[in-house]
């Protein structure tokens, strides 16, 4: 019976050059297309139409400085400030190389004495506030990089910060007021305000 040898490499045929000149002419063009072109014009249209968001949405002070940026929060400890709500970022507050929340339930030990603690020290800085604590002063958010509290939060502190600058309440209220951003969908119960951006404002006030 007559056997036959298998050779690999006959087998093997290169491909002729009607096949790859197609090929190598739709790597080269998809690659300008959307390496190079889709980029730049999403880039340019971005710059164009919406140039401080596609930017960073940074905030400046008076002078022109950067200061930050209206998407991530900072922790502010001055008496004549408005407060964030606590961050719970590994390393530092509003750690944005580190966003995440606490994982902490709400029948943790753990969360119940940081919320238990957070209540005392806000109580003790403002003695005239007997009401109840807004929420979002005593916890975390799930990305630790909140830049808004609501409404509720900033009424709260805002007999604190108005004592310290020895301002009228009504005059840092209206500041409130007119830093009032509504919530997702024109929500008025989810209403909020950016605090780095509500005490810019309240620099500008103190400054006259």
């Amino acid at each position: 019976m007559a056997t036959t040898t298998y050779h690999p490499a006959a087998a093997v045929t290169l491909p002729s050059a009607a096949v790859l000149r197609p090929a190598l002419t739709l790597l080269l063009f998809f690659t300008l297309l959307l390496g190079l072109l889709y980029p730049l014009a999403v880039t340019g249209l971005a710059q164009w139409l919406l140039p401080a968001q596609a930017n960073g949405s940074l905030l400046r002070d008076t002078n022109g400085k950067v200061v930050g940026s209206a998407l991530i929060g900072q922790a502010f400890h001055g008496r004549g400030e408005f407060w964030s709500r606590p961050s719970a970022t590994a390393g530092n507050a509003y750690n944005g190389g580190a966003s995440g929340g606490s994982n902490q339930g709400p029948s943790n030990p753990a969360l119940q004495q940081a919320v238990a603690a957070r209540i005392a020290a806000l109580r003790a800085v403002h003695p005239g506030q007997h009401g109840p604590v807004p929420l979002d002063l005593v916890t975390t958010s799930a990305s630790g990089l909140d830049p808004h509290i609501s409404l509720a939060a900033a009424y709260y502190q805002a007999p604190r910060v108005a004592r310290e600058l020895k301002r009228p309440l009504a005059q840092v209220e209206a500041l409130i007021s007119a830093q009032r951003e509504q919530g997702w969908f024109g929500s008025a119960q989810q209403a909020r305000v950016n605090v780095l951006q509500l005490n810019l404002a309240l620099r500008r006030l103190a400054a006259g």
